[in-house]
């Protein structure tokens, strides 16, 4: 068993590359053609219609005795959040390139991930029978821009022409000597027969130490066949027990014609069948992938990718069982952009919001902001593209026709100082039966929230503490200037309540005992006041940009990025590394063509926040507003 992802530059042909495998091995009767928009795995209609793959899909085939689950994954830089979790679930990985195109701006971008996951990975050299294909300036560009550790595994006749075909050769003995001395050695006194380089070959691309690379096209098939034998042979297989531990992760989650929810689950260790019992939720039905489609099955085992009913509390990224899933993890930039969804009538905002819910479900990183005081509905996003994508699945999937606005840029707010509140229970002018002191202080970047006890959790019931921390986190969603508070500590310094009463031979009265009410409407009061008199900072994202241009487009380009307050770090033959503004992002992919005559090349990433100069930007808040304290007493009291 393996599963194994492949992943590509948008275009380079991976979807095609699928196809073309299905075919070889018997799933498929005929090729699918992403022009014709009759794919196998890009089964959305904006799928067909754009000729991009959005969501990742499952398809499984067999190479010899080796069964196959291959996951074809999105391209398009705005779904990286989409390929990042599928990383998670692999034991293996094709990327692939074109050899016209060579290495872009999201291969590399990949290639960085693979390597820091240490996924097993081979590169597919595609498109060989394409005019302008080339063999020597591709595998140059490999060594420059993906790694050094490439091994070409064959050679190309007649490129560049629909007759292009390959022949397999075996090399590379000096790149594998570098990472085994008694390779070294046999190398340097030319003794290495061809079946220890084989083995040596298989052994340190499964531990991700080097990267063969095939070439072929997956139009004509010419060299897939080897690029299948390279799969079976190199790549490392499923690890795992069947009969050990449950251990797995939730990767993907969709659902069924009856609205019913479907977890796609890798497992690591264990094995999970019908009517087992998950975290309290009962497997109700199981399928797994084999010959191309996902099967009823009653069980499904370790290093299998299984469909499982019945998990309705599960999300993705969830894991399954008490088990460690291994070392990959998620490793999402946060999303940098903003925009109102507006449906085409009024009537229709409630379908909105649950539709919305929906795929925020099936998608973590598509973070929901409601507005209840303006009706309005808030959707982060990566890229200009998933307005697109999420338009047409509104449409199609919910009958719901939409418009957005104007895309914004999320900043964040950091503490600048320390400063601390407090209201007694009892004491003018706290109307709530409950005492409440909060201190915040500055924490290190990227440190999160942290909620801390500074007074003895005796001191009252634990479900009194519980209501001011999770009130705590949710009202650093908006600061004083109504973006999200980071990097922070809040400690509780006081506390406070009025124990439970009644009249004599009467039941509990509220109006003389604390409830969890008192808490979660006083711990709004406090924590702004504590955190007005600490002061906060906006900070606006940066992204880190590598930009690769002719070099004659210098001269145009850099006025453009000092306009966009870009700030470059380095400069060297032809290519620009350095910081920009995330908001100015999308401007700089839409003027490049223009000014490098279509051979600009940007590669930009979430790297950091940096305070903002000038008047700090605000956002229009979506709560009571707890800084203006008679507004926020009177809605909440419900006086208005």
């Amino acid at each position: 068993m393996l599963n194994l992802g492949i992943l590509a530059h948008v275009d380079a042909g991976k979807t095609s590359l699928t196809e073309r495998l299905l075919y070889a091995a018997g799933v498929i009767d005929a090729i699918g053609s992403v022009d014709d928009g009759n794919t196998q795995t890009d089964s959305l209609e904006l799928e067909r219609r754009r000729g991009i793959t959005i969501k990742s899909a499952v398809v499984s085939f067999a190479i010899g005795d080796t069964t196959v689950n291959l996951i074809d994954t999105p391209g398009h830089p705005d779904f990286i959040a989409e390929v990042e979790r599928v990383l998670s679930v692999l034991d293996g990985a094709v990327l692939v390139i074109s050899a016209v195109e060579g290495v872009q701006a999201q291969t590399r971008v990949l290639m960085r991930t693979l390597q820091r996951l240490r996924i097993p990975t081979l590169l597919f050299v595609n498109k060989i029978d394409r005019r302008g294909a080339a063999y020597d300036g591709v595998l140059a560009q490999i060594a420059a821009r993906l790694t050094p550790a490439a091994i070409p595994l064959a050679t190309v006749r007649d490129l560049g022409t629909p007759g292009a075909r390959v022949q397999r050769v075996y090399g590379g003995a000096d790149v594998l000597a570098d990472n085994d001395d008694d390779l070294l050695a046999a190398y340097v006194a030319d003794r290495i027969p061809e079946s220890r380089l084989r083995r040596e070959l298989a052994r340190q691309t499964g531990r991700a130490l080097v990267h063969p690379v095939f070439f072929g096209s997956a139009i004509t098939g010419a060299g897939v066949a080897e690029l299948a034998d390279g799969i079976r042979d190199l790549l490392p297989p499923a690890a795992g027990a069947a009969d050990g531990p449950v251990s797995g992760t939730v990767f993907k989650v969709e659902r069924g014609p009856a609205g019913e929810k479907i977890a796609y689950a890798r497992l690591f260790s264990g094995t999970v069948r019908t009517r087992d019992k998950l975290a309290e939720q009962k497997v109700t039905a199981v399928r797994v992938f084999r010959s191309g489609a996902a099967v009823p099955a009653k069980e499904v085992r370790a290093g299998q990718i299984g469909k499982l009913w019945g998990l309705d509390g599960f999300k993705i990224g969830d894991r399954i069982g008490p088990g460690d899933p291994g070392a990959n993890g998620h490793h999402f930039a946060p999303p940098t952009l903003e925009t109102v969804v507006v449906p085409d009538r009024p009537s229709a905002k409630g379908a909105l919001r649950a539709a919305l819910a929906q795929l925020a479900e099936q998608d973590p990183l598509i973070n929901l902001r409601q507005d209840d005081l303006r009706q309005e509905i808030y959707l982060s996003l990566y890229g200009e593209v998933q307005k697109e994508v999420i338009q047409a699945t509104l449409a199609d999937d919910f009958g719901l026709e939409v418009a957005f606005e104007e895309t914004t840029t999320i900043h964040v707010e950091r503490p600048t100082g320390t400063g601390q509140a407090v209201e007694f229970n009892g004491k003018d002018p706290n109307p709530f039966l409950a005492t409440v002191g909060l201190r915040v202080d500055p924490a290190p970047e990227d440190s999160g929230v942290e909620f801390r006890l500074g007074v003895s959790l005796g001191a009252m019931p634990y479900a009194f503490f519980k209501a001011v921390e999770d009130t705590v986190h949710e009202t650093l969603r908006q600061g004083l200037y109504g973006w999200q508070v980071a990097d922070c500590v809040v400690t509780m310094t006081h506390s406070g309540y009025s124990p439970r009463q009644s009249h004599a031979h009467q039941s509990f009265d509220k109006s003389m005992s604390s409830t969890g009410y008192d808490f979660r409407h006083l711990t709004p009061l406090v924590l702004m006041s504590a955190l007005t008199r600490a002061g906060t900072r906006v900070c606006e994202p940066l992204h880190r940009f590598r930009l690769e241009i002719p070099p004659d487009a210098l001269g145009p380009v850099l006025p453009l990025l000092a306009r966009l307050r870009a700030v470059p770090r380095t400069s060297a033959d032809g290519v620009i590394e350095g910081e920009i503004p995330a908001a100015a992002v999308h401007e700089l992919q839409q003027l490049l063509p223009a000014l490098t005559r279509g051979e600009g090349v940007l590669e930009s990433a979430f790297a950091r926040y940096q305070p903002v100069t000038g008047i700090p930007p605000e956002r229009a808040r979506t709560d009571h507003n707890p800084l203006h304290r008679k507004e926020y007493l009177l809605h909440v009291e419900r006086r208005v």
